[in-house]
């Protein structure tokens, strides 16, 4: 079965394809190829006494995220005793009891595993590479929060709240941004500092993007290169101090974009604070006024493409968005900081598994539709059919801007 889907294709769907769609059972099959089909990095799960498989476990959590009327471990565990629940996400019912402490008997970090095997799947074809004359896989780097319930005490910190205290979980994400897929995931305390965990996600010959801050610590930007890294980052233009050691010239092509200057120089106000050279390009756009950071030369990335690469760091605003608001991410079902994280990397593998099977992220109504699909209010014909419109209709929306 082919899982490369271009992003503005639009497959026919067969009764024989039906498979595809069970995204349960996929999410199964690879969660054995990872882990095995008994073991799940804790000794309990072997033991005979123990009814509840970890398989069973997960998948029912997965399902919890995809359907629509489920929203509570008491719920999920009710629905569980449903004789097609038992056939398709897991083998027995499911106590209150044992579903409560399966979050504790998991490494979140196998979790990751599945996910990263997954992200390696997806490869929509994007003609944003050759229309910016791209030579590395960009990332845009961010950390999104989600609020945590009073009760979960290991997510306190510091204030903010009108009650003195905040109480957060955060995803640190790395996006692809001309593949628009998530490639790298770390769930931390709210209180973990942001650029710590990126600094765990580095890998030889990276290329990130990031907002301000990343930009704020000069010393990264020399550690970024001592790694091969490549960057464009924010830098705080009202903090910035930056002393010009050669002034740049811009194109006609730069300017059409924003870009008002550029030089190569130093950040730092004093010389034994200064960072590396490093070259910034000044953008104004749109009514704001931005200074972009990195260590590329202009004959590798140059001006004009520094300002419409940093857009594309919207991206994964865009995805957090859709991952707490049409995905339905919102509700805990699991506290603890494992069982927390076991959440979100299943939400990002759904995330993932809906990409690899629509071409593109779903949109809203995409979701319904396959709402509606695994629920069994649709057909496998209607879904086709819906998906196919709504493609037509972004491709609409699309040439339109264009």
């Amino acid at each position: 079965m082919s899982r490369r889907v271009a992003r503005n294709a639009q497959p026919t769907l067969r009764d024989a394809d039906l498979h595809r769609w069970r995204l349960v059972r996929d999410f199964r099959q690879r969660l054995h190829s990872v882990l095995g089909p008994v073991q799940g990095g804790h000794p309990s799960w072997s033991v005979a006494e123990r009814r509840l498989l970890y398989a069973d476990y997960l998948s029912l959590f997965l399902f919890g995220l995809l359907n629509p009327v489920v929203r509570t471990m008491r719920a999920l565990c009710a629905a569980s005793r449903l004789q097609r629940v038992q056939e398709e996400i897991c083998t027995r019912p499911v106590s209150l009891g044992s579903f409560s402490e399966a979050q504790h008997l998991l490494d979140p970090a196998l979790l990751e595993r599945v996910f990263t095997d997954l992200a390696a799947e997806v490869h929509p074809p994007s003609a944003a590479a050759a229309t910016l004359r791209l030579r590395h896989p960009w990332l845009a780097h961010d950390g999104t929060l989600w609020r945590a319930l009073p009760r979960m005490s290991w997510a306190l910190y510091g204030a903010g709240r009108r009650d003195g205290q905040s109480r957060a979980v955060k995803l640190h994400l790395s996006l692809h941004v001309l593949e628009d897929k998530p490639v790298r995931a770390t769930v931390r305390r709210g209180r973990d500092c942001e650029r710590q965990v990126w600094k765990e996600h580095w890998q030889r010959g990276d290329a990130y993007l990031g907002d301000r801050a990343f930009g704020q610590d000069y010393r990264l930007l020399e550690q970024l290169t001592q790694q091969d890294c490549v960057y464009v980052l924010r830098l705080r233009e009202q903090q910035c101090r930056f002393t010009v050691e050669e002034a740049l010239p811009i194109s006609a092509e730069a300017q059409a974009v924003g870009v008002v200057r550029q030089a190569w120089g130093r950040l730092g106000c004093k010389a034994r604070y200064h960072s590396g050279r490093v070259r910034v390009v000044w953008v104004s756009a749109e009514g704001h006024d931005l200074m972009l950071v990195t260590n590329l030369p202009p004959e590798a990335l140059p001006a004009e493409l520094v300002s419409l690469l940093y857009r594309r760091r919207w991206q994964i605003e865009l995805f957090f968005r859709w991952i707490k608001c049409i995905l339905g991410c919102r509700h805990w079902l699991a506290e603890s900081p494992e069982g927390v994280a076991l959440q979100i990397y299943l939400a990002l593998i759904a995330a993932l598994l809906l990409q690899l099977y629509t071409g593109r992220r779903p949109t809203k109504r995409m979701m319904e539709l396959i709402q509606f699909y695994l629920l069994g209010v649709a057909s496998l014909e209607e879904l086709t059919a819906g998906l196919q419109r709504e493609w037509q209709r972004l491709d609409r929306k699309a040439q339109q801007k264009a």
